[in-house]
């Protein structure tokens, strides 16, 4: 397992496309739901706990190598918002590019071949650890990472928040993101037994609704 290989991943600046993705911080910002830190952490926390600990769990079943066929079809299952399915979907095409450039793998190439117009992100994701030599808690790191961290960064954008105040949003969580990676992990390692069932479907309806309505806003500066 190569730790360097965990921070390119997880670096910002890998080429995945997530920069232009809110994790519905803009919707949250124009309902005025998020408008300072203290809102900022509410709303990440939520998502960390649902959103996050769903991507969570199937990128580290990806990377513990059950079928990844299998697992889109359960994020899609546990994604009831066209937007945010097609939303995933291109996440998962724009880092599966990244990926095969940066690991090249017949598992990366196998599922570019079964998914042409692009897998769930999670899915990818953990494929990509997998290629990379990292373990599926790795994955589940990152991916829960990502579930607040791409807010974080969105609503400096969106509020002129301080990113000081925003770092320490996401400083605050850590211990919660490491607690949901285990968790992830370990339904991971029980979906290998028990089929995808076993991976975390908490919801967040209020980000499905929200999503819904952003991606009829004849204006806004991110995808989702």
């Amino acid at each position: 397992m190569s730790r360097a290989a965990l921070l390119v991943l997880a670096d910002g600046r890998f080429p995945a496309g997530g920069h232009a993705h809110s994790g519905g911080a803009e919707a949250a910002v124009r309902a005025g739901r998020v408008h300072d830190a203290a809102g900022l952490e509410s709303f990440c926390r939520g998502r960390l706990h649902t959103a996050g600990l769903v991507a969570a769990g199937l990128a580290a079943a990806a990377a513990l190598g059950l079928d990844p066929v299998e697992l889109d079809a359960a994020a899609d299952a546990r994604t009831p918002s066209a937007a945010l399915r097609a939303a995933a979907r291109r996440l998962g095409r724009q880092l599966l590019r990244a990926a095969r450039a940066t690991w090249p793998s017949p598992e990366l190439a196998e599922l570019a071949a079964a998914f042409p117009r692009g897998a769930h992100q999670p899915i990818v994701l953990g494929v990509t650890a997998r290629a990379a030599g990292l373990a599926p808690v790795d994955a589940a790191h990152v991916a829960a990472y990502e579930s607040v961290g791409g807010p974080a960064t969105a609503t400096v954008r969106l509020l002129g928040l301080d990113p000081f105040e925003a770092s320490g949003v996401l400083a605050r969580l850590a211990p919660e993101l490491d607690a949901v990676a285990e968790a992830a992990a370990a339904a991971a390692a029980a979906a290998r037994r028990d089929g995808t069932t076993a991976l975390p479907a908490a919801s967040s309806p209020l980000l499905d609704i929200a999503a819904e309505a952003h991606a009829t806003w004849p204006v806004r500066l991110f995808a989702s």
